[in-house]
């Protein structure tokens, strides 16, 4: 893919407490570990066009990690007494790692909530013994978000690839006629008003015979689109008062990320979901050494979090 010409002032998003302008930047508190995600390797099974974290059959620049590695951080919660109710899953795609029903079995068997992104295609079909055990005994504890880019089979194609889209749909209708009733994330790649989409959700929801509600913003996620390259503000600390928003509504107030890096031996904590690569935003091996204010200090924090209201942790 051709990486666009950036058309952000490169004076933008360097110095971590100050803006291009000379104005404070502004950093959120992390007020409540809410939400912790484990991105299981940046493998995928299919290579789209405008994937944020470059996921593909051959990146694996995030390494899987394991369920040992996994359940070391749900001790820190626990031995912490942190208020984490929701544990998420992503990737690349999270079925490709064959110890993540372990991870579930184990995150469910703790209490929690769990969460998995998934293309809803062969990986996960490979699991679906696996996936009837966990929701036989844990019901709908466990919720699979599956990815479905438009209500359309072309637009969903062009971002993910010819014949992604059939094997997509019949993965998402075998979630919902085996109990599981599916969310699904989209995003705004035709260029349509968000209520333009949901209609075209609802659509097709009827015609899958699926109970989904496209009117739900947690049953169907609608995403803004990021481009690193697009010129966008900074956000000061004056914004929270001229945009109405408030920094706990922003993800990393209630949320982090533990990733694997390839060669690494050990995982580390993310600020968020959407930043795997850029060392700034690397925090520490430990829940508690994450636990510091986070700097918005990169394009994605602008376009996604303040300005496109997008949180990943919906579910």
């Amino acid at each position: 893919m051709t990486e666009p010409l950036s058309r952000l002032d490169p004076r933008k998003f360097q110095d971590p407490f100050t803006t291009a302008k000379g104005d404070r930047r502004a950093h959120v508190a992390l007020k409540s570990l809410d939400i912790l995600w484990f991105n299981t390797g940046t493998l995928c099974n299919l290579t789209c066009q405008h994937c944020y974290i470059e996921s593909s059959p051959k990146n694996d620049r995030l390494a899987y990690l394991t369920a040992a590695e996994v359940a070391g951080y749900l001790d820190e919660i626990e031995t912490s007494g942190l208020p984490t109710s929701l544990i998420g899953f992503t990737g690349g795609e999270p079925f490709m790692n064959r110890e993540l029903p372990e991870m579930l079995d184990d995150v469910l068997s703790r209490g929690y909530r769990a969460l998995v992104l998934t293309n809803a295609m062969r990986p996960m079909a490979k699991c679906e013994k696996a996936l009837l055990r966990l929701r036989d005994r844990f019901g709908d504890r466990m919720t699979i978000r599956v990815s479905i880019d438009h209500y359309g089979r072309q637009v969903h194609e062009v971002e993910r690839g010819r014949r992604s889209w059939r094997p997509t749909i019949d993965g998402f209708l075998w979630l919902a006629r085996n109990g599981f009733s599916p969310h699904v994330a989209s995003r705004r790649l035709s260029g349509e008003p968000e209520a333009a989409i949901r209609d075209g959700f609802a659509r097709l929801f009827a015609e899958l015979g699926v109970a989904t509600d496209a009117n739900d913003p947690v049953a169907l996620t609608v995403f803004p689109e990021m481009d690193v390259a697009a010129d966008v503000p900074e956000i000061t600390e004056a914004c929270w008062g001229i945009l109405g928003k408030s920094p706990e509504s922003v993800m990393c107030a209630s949320s982090r990320m533990v990733v694997k890096r390839k060669g690494e031996a050990h995982p580390v904590v993310l600020a968020c979901t959407l930043l795997p690569y850029d060392p700034r935003f690397e925090l520490g091996r430990t829940l508690a050494e994450a636990a510091g204010a986070v700097p918005l200090n990169h394009p994605h924090c602008a376009k996604f979090c303040v300005l496109g209201g997008g949180a990943c942790s919906r579910g």
